[in-house]
């Protein structure tokens, strides 16, 4: 490997671990600049930090291997995750930042439900963060996965070892300087993600061995006439379960958090525009690279056993060492944006609603902050040994936990901040029944075949199955002393 690629790697290596140094000599004095950024960040901060912290890894590498290995059909799911995104900037954002700031100024999702259902806030919060570390732990899992196969397809090194060394990058950062390092790093981390995914398409396209788009769509419908399709083969259930992706949306908390964070009501349409952009471009590039790789494999002959390492290959072959060096840090970007955010949710969440709820409620901000740098540390373990198996997928992890989050929390977040006649017991009926129908539905092997057909994406029926229990149960009880939310207008 050149010097170059370790050339651009160091640099950035060097300028997240300084954005971390940054964030912790500004602001991580209590519990709510560490966990919040003291709930000023800039539109276009907050913008490309969902952004960031939501694509993963998936974006350079499960969602392109989806597309090289079946064609325009897997697009469906970058179209249902635009839409989802966008419903969730114009419903959920603006109501959950003026929300959680009025009830007691949360600082976490579980501790918002706690306060606006406080005749069941113990609860709540409790059951909250037991599913935000168990569903974390696979999330981080999938990021980790990511890093384990840049080093070994890249470098020819130990997948372990790139699975160690991506966390511990993320660890120096995140535990140092805690939210606002998170925000800023993936600001940053979004810009270099989203000029590789416009680098790579123009390169594959314009390279003395590639092919113009006519000439590589002619030569990828000689490979498959149906490569190019958005329909043929696509079931209704296939459909369905490629565009219920965007129903996670509203209920993925290192994602909404940054709606919390953001400076003011008033800066969210800025931010939603701004991250919308950001989204629309980079869903587009990761999609080209897929198709496109496809049809500059099969010109050049590469062998491409795991289709999930096709930007990695591109990377390699097709650009100078301290180009490469910047392709594969986008791909680190990815990664690590979105294993740095999970990790301060479940810490957040370990520290606010299980040691402050149960153990210390007296513990003071600078306990928090430190007992919250514990958790990261302690999640970032766990996550190491769901992800030691080199043969994991990250599409695969990252739909598993994706589908985990939006059926427990998005029907109930959704509510919550919209129905009036919403109660305590009704949340926590929507939070379990929402984690245990996807749980049982992947068990069941269900969303990979269903009666006799093809697999129903778990998403869809613990979405249903949490909003129907949240609205039966809540019409069935009444709290008293509850807090009612007042929809924004």
């Amino acid at each position: 490997m050149g010097v170059g690629v370790w050339i651009s790697l160091t640099a950035y290596f060097v300028l997240m671990i300084g954005i971390g140094v940054y964030a912790w000599r500004k602001s991580t004095s209590n519990s709510e600049e560490y966990m919040l950024g003291g709930r000023n960040l800039p539109p276009a901060v907050a913008a490309l930090s969902a952004g960031a912290s939501d694509m993963s890894g998936w974006l350079l590498l499960g969602l392109p291997g989806a597309l090289f290995v079946s064609g325009l059909t897997q697009s469906w799911i970058g179209i249902g995750l635009f839409v989802g995104a966008l419903v969730n900037w114009i419903v959920v954002a603006p109501r959950l930042r003026e929300q959680t700031e009025r009830y007691d100024n949360s600082l976490t999702i579980p501790g918002f439900l706690g306060n606006r259902f406080p005749t069941q806030a113990a609860l709540l919060r409790m059951v909250s963060a037991v599913i935000i570390v168990v569903f974390f732990a696979v999330y981080t899992a999938s990021g980790l996965v990511g890093g384990g196969k840049l080093f070994a397809s890249a470098f020819g090194g130990s997948y372990m070892a790139g699975v160690i060394l991506t966390l511990g990058i993320v660890l120096v950062y995140t535990v140092i300087g805690g939210f606002l390092a998170v925000s800023l790093t993936d600001f940053v981390q979004g810009c270099i993600m989203m000029l590789a995914l416009v680098i790579m398409p123009i390169v594959i396209l314009t390279t003395g061995q590639g092919d113009g788009v006519s000439a590589a769509a002619t030569r990828l419908t000689a490979i498959d006439p149906n490569y190019l399709s958005m329909t043929h083969g696509l079931t209704f259930v296939g459909w369905l379960s490629a565009v219920a992706w965007g129903l996670g949306y509203f209920g993925q908390p290192h994602i909404i958090v940054r709606f919390m964070a953001v400076r003011s009501v008033a800066d969210v349409p800025k931010a939603r525009n701004i991250g919308m952009g950001w989204m629309a471009i980079s869903l587009i590039g990761a999609i080209s690279v897929g198709i496109f790789g496809r049809a500059y494999a099969e010109r050049n002959g590469l062998n491409v056993t795991d289709p999930e390492t096709i930007f990695i290959i591109l990377s390699n072959l097709l650009f100078h060492p301290l180009i490469t060096g910047f392709l594969y840090a986008a791909l680190l970007a990815a990664i690590m944006s979105t294993v740095s955010s999970q990790l301060l949710v479940s810490s957040s969440s370990l520290t606010e609603d299980f040691y402050k709820m149960v153990l210390n409620r007296d513990a003071s901000d600078r306990t928090l902050v430190n007992v919250g740098r514990l958790a990261v540390l302690a999640v970032g373990v766990a996550a190491i040994i769901i992800a030691r198996n080199p043969d994991s997928k990250v599409l695969g992890l990252v739909s598993n936990a994706w589908a985990g989050f939006g059926a427990a929390f998005g029907p109930l977040i959704l509510l919550s901040l919209t129905w009036k006649r919403m109660t305590g017991l009704g949340a926590v009926a929507g939070l379990v029944v929402g984690a245990l129908t996807v749980i049982i539905w992947i068990a069941l092997g269900l969303n990979k075949s269903f009666m006799g057909g093809a697999g129903v994406y778990e998403i869809i029926p613990g979405f249903i199955a949490a909003f129907v229990a949240i609205v039966a149960v809540s019409l069935a009880t009444r709290d008293t002393g509850e807090f009612r939310a007042i929809p924004a207008e």
